[in-house]
């Protein structure tokens, strides 16, 4: 309890069982958001290493995302049953499991198997399971006028965590100067995966019993017809988003600059490095935009413009001039997320949240995990740059698709704004 205090995660408070358990949500997102990092930059290079053909990295790629898919489900109906606090330490497990059995074999099915099982995500960014959880606790933590912001510290800590993944991702080229084999460099350095996953699920039991519900994990049929209203038109929409997302994996992107700019691993993973960084920083323009101008249109007209950069990335004639249009894009590209989390977790009742949480994620790793396989066929038969092009248009699409859908559908916050207004 004294290494608690020392970090300010114990209290006696209600108040401050509160603040106890968001702080421990923040951690534990940072270093799950360390691990995917570091997979998100080094897995493409690293399968490549093995000897693996472009269309098998995308598969195995694919595996890991379908893996967060599969365990998303789960989440959705039955962790508010089983416990929140356990099934978030039997996720992290799961994750430590297969991030150390991806570093240790060199045979495809395996690594496939074990990439599934440990819901590898070669996106590079944390979309899973526990993050589906997470986001159910964490506006209890907090009050309305307060979401937003706590959601976008949530994502400014998981755009550290990646970015200093993506640094850890640079690492191997060190440890082959002082003497390591090249494969047994980049195996260390994916095994610290693992190694994170298990840290985290260490600290999941230190949560306190204020973040369980009292109301079992419901059916789609038992959600209000609003709710079940919203979900079906949130779904679609994110199913076209994350089909997108898919064909711009990180791991991808990665090997792309590799073999189009012929950039070695540390340049790779001090690009990412950058790139995370300024994806923590936007969080609180993304913040700061949405008390003004709205969830909505925080999460619409700061993505279309990032999309747009990743099409002239692709086209890019050096890594320098490409380097520059892919951070300018970081800064934007993420600015939709802590707004989305936010505007989804306020549209629904609170007994609603973990369901609400976990059906709009499911869809959306549910296309994060199609897409891999197709995108390494597409870089292999058609073109290098094929995925980020379809990749990006797809997301524009959706933009101006939820724009329609959603514009006037607010939250309560800015509901009450706008009635102050008209009074």
């Amino acid at each position: 309890m004294a290494l608690l205090s020392r970090f300010g995660l114990r209290a006696d408070t209600a108040g401050g069982a509160a603040g106890r358990d968001r702080t421990i949500i923040y951690v534990t997102a940072f270093l799950r958001a360390a691990g995917t990092g570091t997979t998100g930059v080094l897995m493409g290079v690293y399968l490549a290493k093995l000897g693996f053909s472009t269309s098998i990295i995308g598969l195995i790629i694919a595996a890991g995302l379908a893996g967060g898919a599969f365990e998303v489900l789960p989440a959705t109906f039955a962790a508010d049953r089983v416990g929140r606090r356990l099934f978030l330490t039997a996720l992290a497990v799961l994750g430590a499991i297969g991030g150390l059995a991806v570093a240790s074999s060199s045979h495809a099915v395996i690594i496939a198997i074990a990439a599934f099982a440990g819901m590898l995500n070669g996106m590079g960014k944390d979309r899973g399971a526990a993050l589906v959880i997470e986001q159910a606790i964490l506006p209890s933590t907090t009050s309305d006028q307060n979401r937003t912001q706590a959601f976008a510290f949530y994502n400014v800590l998981q755009a550290a965590g990646a970015a200093l993944g993506a640094l850890l991702a640079a690492s191997p080229p060190v440890l082959v100067r002082l003497g390591m084999p090249d494969l047994a460099a980049a195996r260390i350095v994916m095994a610290g995966y693992g190694v994170l996953m298990l840290v985290t699920a260490m600290l999941y039991p230190m949560l306190s019993g204020a973040v369980e519900t009292r109301t079992a994990s419901i059916g789609f049929g038992h959600v209000s017809r609003d709710t079940r209203r919203v979900m079906v038109k949130l779904s679609g929409l994110f199913v076209i988003d994350s089909i997108g997302g898919g064909f711009l994996s990180q791991a991808l992107i990665a090997y792309f600059v590799a073999l189009r700019f012929g950039a070695g691993v540390g340049t790779i993973g001090l690009l990412f490095f950058a790139a995370h960084l300024a994806n923590g920083a936007s969080q609180f323009g993304a913040a700061f935009l949405a008390r003004r101008i709205g969830l909505v249109n925080t999460m619409v007209f700061t993505h279309i413009p990032g999309s747009l950069l990743l099409i002239g990335f692709a086209f890019a004639p050096n890594f320098p001039i490409a380097a520059i249009l892919f951070l300018i894009r970081e800064g934007l590209i993420q600015m939709d997320v802590p707004t989305r989390q936010s505007y989804v977790m306020a549209i629904v009742q609170p007994e609603e949240r973990t369901f609400a949480a976990g059906v709009t994620g499911l869809v959306r790793l549910g296309g994060w995990a199609i897409a891999p396989g197709i995108a390494g066929l597409a870089m292999q038969s058609v073109s290098l740059a094929s995925p980020l092009i379809i990749g990006s248009f797809l997301k524009v699409g959706y933009d101006l698709l939820l724009y329609r859908a959603f514009r006037e559908i607010r939250p309560p916050e800015e509901t009450a704004v706008a009635q102050a207004h008209r009074q």
